[in-house]
């Protein structure tokens, strides 16, 4: 049987498209991104790759494909920090004390200034504004996008053998803290002893009474288990811990304008629910340690510490034009 001219025509154009059909599924199919953080479940720190997820897939539906890798899958906080500059994962959450330490720009730091932010709400107006936008942008040199960030927990004092009530009870105290040089001026401005230790020690370190105390927040006392050896926490709230999202600039840059538009845009949406999450848990989760045998109680001299720690505000607002800049728009905000 003969076959037609438009027969042949019409065969060709199927043919055609069966061969084009797998380049069009490519262009469709989502992006795959990689979220590398160390944090566990129910810490504000995978809330907020939580919330940065969500707020995504709402505004490009079907396009990206975040998958989260919590509880140091891929290495511990400074670990996946390192993976987004050098690009092996495409998006890292990490604390933001690590950023001035990784990568040299030491504008982050502003946010752990010594009561600098008053409580959940004033971080919040802080990490909205534009000051914070400016932060996030200064890491560009680094080769990192700032997309989001947010507080993991106020700051308070968690000791072993004795509760800490008034400023004289800090004295030569072993306090572990992260080795960077603000939380070292502080705490010796403080009268302790500060003892540099990785956040994976904490536990075993209080245990066998190599440090006497570690300033930390409520989530990672649940987190860590650490209330099984630390039985006095002395609410100071010193400075929030703030965690940031981040992604590797040389993936960044090669997405789509509305898909860099979207991934900024999600980082923003996504800080308010991840500030209700952590009040909501470090209040709650109080009132469970106390449960547990924790006692809580204030710092009675509490503007002494202020006093002792207030000159380092206007030391470290010298050290870069955006630290000074947060600083008095916290300041003004407060």
């Amino acid at each position: 049987m003969r076959t037609t001219r438009r027969e042949l025509l019409a065969l060709a154009g199927v043919a055609s498209a069966t061969v084009a059909m797998p380049s069009i599924a490519r262009a469709q199919r989502a992006i795959r991104m990689r979220l590398a953080h160390a944090a566990n479940e129910v810490h504000p720190g995978h809330i907020a790759a939580v919330r940065f997820k969500e707020a995504l897939e709402k505004l490009v539906p079907g396009r990206i494909n975040v998958q989260i890798f919590p509880n140091r899958q891929l290495g511990d906080d400074k670990q996946c920090l390192e993976s987004a500059i050098a690009g092996t994962v495409e998006l890292a959450g990490a604390s933001g004390v690590l950023f001035p330490l990784v990568t040299g720009r030491p504008a982050l730091a502003a946010y752990q200034l010594p009561f600098l932010i008053r409580d959940y709400d004033h971080f919040t107006k802080m990490a909205t504004g534009g000051t914070a936008q400016k932060m996030l942008d200064d890491l560009a040199p680094a080769g990192l996008i700032g997309l989001q960030t947010t507080d993991i927990g106020q700051r308070n004092f968690l000791s072993v053998a004795k509760p800490v009530k008034k400023i004289a009870d800090f004295a030569g105290l072993k306090t572990r803290i992260v080795p960077v040089p603000l939380h070292k001026q502080i705490w010796e401005a403080v009268g302790t002893a500060p003892v540099g230790l990785p956040y994976g020690e904490v536990y075993s370190a209080l245990q066998t009474k190599v440090i006497d105390a570690v300033e930390i927040n409520v989530s990672s006392v649940v987190g860590e288990n650490l209330w099984e050896v630390g039985k006095y926490f002395t609410l100071t709230g010193h400075y929030p811990w703030h965690n940031v999202i981040v992604a590797n600039k040389t993936f960044f840059d090669g997405l789509p304008p509305d898909l860099q538009a979207a991934l900024r845009q999600a980082g923003k949406d996504s800080i308010k629910p991840t500030m209700d999450y952590t009040q909501n848990q470090d209040f709650a989760a109080r009132d469970d340690l106390k449960k547990k045998g924790v006692q809580f109680s204030p710092l009675e001299d509490l503007p002494a510490m202020k006093a002792k720690v207030e000159p380092i505000l206007g030391e470290w607002a010298k050290k870069s034009p955006l630290i000074a800049e947060f600083v008095a728009a916290a300041q003004s905000s407060a």
